[in-house]
C-alpha cells in the first residue's frame, strides 16, 4: 500500500447514556436495549460482541440514526444527535453486503459521498485518489463492482467510508462474507487505517477472533445489557461473569467445594482434591461460585494411578491439530478440556491413559456462579 491520508485532528467523543429501545410485537413489546451506558473516547476502536438478539446491531443502528431510541441519549462531542437524521451525522458505515452501486465504477463509488457534499472538484479528486491509493485500488478505479472479488469490493466500501473523514466510523459485520484467510488480512488493514487516521470506530461482529485482534475495548452484550466493557486481555483473563467467560474463548468451569476470601482480589478454594489460592472477581465468595480455568492453562502428566479422583483423570479423547493437541479428560469433577501448543508428536497422550491434572492457579479466575449451568455437574 502507498501513502495514507493525513491523520484526523477533529474529535469523535461518543457517549451513550441510558440508551433504551423497545419494539412493539404481536404479544406486546420486546426490550432490545435496557439502559446502555458507554463512553467511547476519540480514536478508540470499540467492538460490540454478543449472541444473536443481544442488542449489538440495534445499538449500532441507533448510533447511525437508522433507529430512534425509546429512551436515553446519543451525544457526539458534547452535542445530542438523537434528532439528527443519518445523512447529517458526521459518520460513515461499512456494511456486511458492501452496498456498492453496481452501475458505478470504483472511482465513482468512492466519490459518491463527496459529490453529495458538493466538494470542489480539485479537492474531491485529491481525496478520492488518496483513498484509492491507501486501499491499493488505483489500478481498479475504472472497474465495475461485478468485476471484482469480494475482498476487493470490501476495500472499495472501506475506501468510500474513509474518504468522508467521518468523526465516527461504523462497521456492521463487514467481513462475514469473506473467506477465513482474507478476513484475517482485512481486519489488519482496517485496524491499521483506523489507527493511522485516528477515527473513532464502533464495530459489530459475532466473530471473537475479530473482536480480540482489532479492539481497544470489547463490549460484551447479553439480553440488551452490557455484561462487560474492557480490553481484550481483561475480558479474556478476568471476565465479569460466567456468561462472558463462556462466550469469550473456551472455558472449564470447576465446581468449588469451598471458597474463602484471602486478601484483596484473591480467595482460597478447594478444587480437584486440593486447596489453592486464586485471583477472584469482586463478590465471588459471597455465594455459590465456580473456578474458570482456560484449556491452555491446564497441564497433564502421565501417572501410574489407576482410579479417577482428586487430580487424577482419564483421557477420553485426543485430537491433533498440528500446531496444538486437544484433550478431553474425565475427572471427578466432570470433563475438563486441555490444549497443548506445539506438542511433541511422540509424547501425545492416548485415550484411556491416566493423567494428573494441574493448572496455573495464578491464571485461573473465581467467579460468582450466577445461575449459569455451563460448569460440570
Amino acid at each position: 500500500m502507498s501513502s495514507l491520508p493525513t491523520p484526523r485532528t477533529t474529535t469523535g467523543h461518543l457517549q451513550l447514556t441510558g440508551l433504551e429501545k423497545v419494539f412493539a410485537t404481536k404479544k406486546g413489546s420486546f426490550r432490545a436495549l435496557d439502559r446502555i451506558d458507554l463512553d467511547i473516547a476519540p480514536g478508540e476502536f470499540i467492538t460490540l460482541l454478543g449472541p444473536s438478539g443481544c442488542g449489538k446491531t440495534t445499538t449500532l443502528r441507533i448510533i447511525a440514526g437508522f433507529e430512534t431510541p425509546t429512551g436515553g441519549d446519543v451525544v457526539l462531542d458534547g452535542d445530542s444527535i438523537v434528532t439528527v437524521t443519518p445523512e447529517k451525522r458526521p459518520m460513515a458505515m461499512v456494511f456486511q453486503s458492501y452496498a456498492l452501486f453496481p452501475h458505478m465504477s470504483v472511482w465513482d463509488n468512492v466519490a459518491y459521498g463527496l459529490k453529495l457534499k458538493k466538494l470542489p472538484a480539485a479537492d474531491l479528486k485529491e481525496q478520492v485518489e488518496s483513498a484509492l491509493t491507501s486501499m491499493g485500488l488505483t489500478q481498479m478505479k475504472d472497474r465495475a463492482p461485478s468485476q471484482m472479488s469480494g475482498g476487493q469490493q470490501q476495500r472499495v466500501a472501506l475506501a468510500r467510508a474513509m474518504v468522508m473523514r467521518p468523526k465516527v466510523l461504523l462497521f456492521d459485520e463487514p467481513l462475514s462474507n469473506l473467506d477465513a484467510k482474507l478476513r484475517v488480512a482485512m481486519r489488519s488493514e482496517i485496524r491499521r487505517l483506523q489507527k493511522r487516521l485516528g477515527i473513532t470506530a464502533v464495530y459489530v461482529t459475532h466473530d471473537q477472533d475479530e473482536a480480540m485482534s482489532m479492539s481497544d475495548r470489547i463490549v460484551v452484550m447479553n439480553e440488551g445489557k452490557v455484561e462487560q466493557a474492557a480490553s481484550p486481555a481483561e475480558v479474556y483473563r478476568h471476565p465479569a461473569s460466567v456468561f462472558v467467560a463462556d462466550f469469550i474463548g473456551r472455558a472449564n468451569f470447576l465446581k468449588v467445594a469451598q471458597a474463602r476470601p484471602e486478601g484483596e482480589g484473591s480467595a482460597r478454594v478447594a478444587v480437584l482434591g486440593a486447596e489453592v489460592t486464586t485471583p477472584a472477581a469482586p463478590g465471588a465468595t459471597a455465594g455459590p461460585c465456580v473456578l474458570l480455568v482456560r484449556p491452555e492453562s491446564v497441564r497433564l502428566a502421565p501417572t501410574d494411578r489407576a482410579a479417577i479422583g482428586g487430580r487424577v483423570g482419564r483421557i477420553l479423547s485426543t485430537v491433533f491439530f498440528g500446531e496444538s493437541v486437544e484433550y478431553v479428560v474425565e475427572s471427578a469433577e466432570g470433563n475438563i478440556t486441555a490444549v497443548e501448543a506445539d506438542p511433541e508428536v511422540d509424547k501425545i497422550l492416548e485415550p484411556g491413559q491416566m493423567v494428573e491434572i494441574g493448572f496455573g492457579h495464578e491464571r485461573s479466575w473465581l467467579l460468582p456462579a450466577g445461575g449459569k449451568e455451563a460448569y460440570q455437574d
